[in-house]
């Protein structure tokens, strides 16, 4: 009898000893790292798994470009632009990029998006269920670049749209950001 007792004693001890070792189980350690740096690790290694599919899809340099993503109540901009505006090769790249997804995604074709950042992109199901004609679509020239104008008076959509905004800002990292205010024209 007194070998059972054994078991939990040790087991106590074995706990004591982790909770000292790491008393913020927050904090868990992985290979030496805490969580944060293990999650930006995570983050950074999708970002460039993104990067590198989405040479598939996008035909300019995603390093020499940057992605404005502007949410609205109606929807909201995606603006691409060259990181240097006189670089004539990539503003022509972007512009022809971005017209040619305008008109896959006016026939419900993400595709695109879905082989670079994934079948499960939040809010991509959503997008490709709407029916033609529920989200407006509005290509524009920008200097450097170009942007898409999208447009919904459906709540659901507006919502889909804003997800999948958040999840291309988090898998484009640093070539990527929030856009603040209006930016329907330039």
């Amino acid at each position: 009898m007194r070998k059972s007792g054994a078991i939990p004693l040790a087991l106590s001890a074995l706990i004591g000893v982790s909770h000292a070792q790491n008393p913020d189980p927050s904090r868990v350690e992985h290979g030496g790292m805490d969580h944060a740096a293990h999650m930006k690790m995570m983050d950074a290694q999708r970002q460039a798994e993104v990067a590198e599919r989405g040479k598939d899809v996008m035909p300019f340099s995603l390093p020499a470009t940057t992605h404005v993503f502007t949410k609205n109540a109606e929807g909201g901009v995606q603006r691409v632009v060259a990181k240097s505006s006189t670089d004539a090769s990539q503003v022509k790249l972007v512009r022809q990029h971005l017209r040619e997804i305008r008109e896959q995604f006016l026939k419900g074709d993400f595709s695109g998006p879905a082989h670079i950042h994934g079948q499960d992109m939040p809010g991509l199901a959503e997008l490709r269920k709407a029916r033609p004609g529920q989200i407006d679509i509005v290509y524009q020239d920008v200097k450097g670049g170009a942007q898409l104008i999208y447009r919904t008076k459906e709540a659901s959509l507006v919502t889909a749209l804003h997800q999948w905004f958040d999840a291309q800002l988090s898998d484009h990292g640093k070539d990527a950001v929030h856009g603040h205010g209006s930016h329907s024209g330039s």
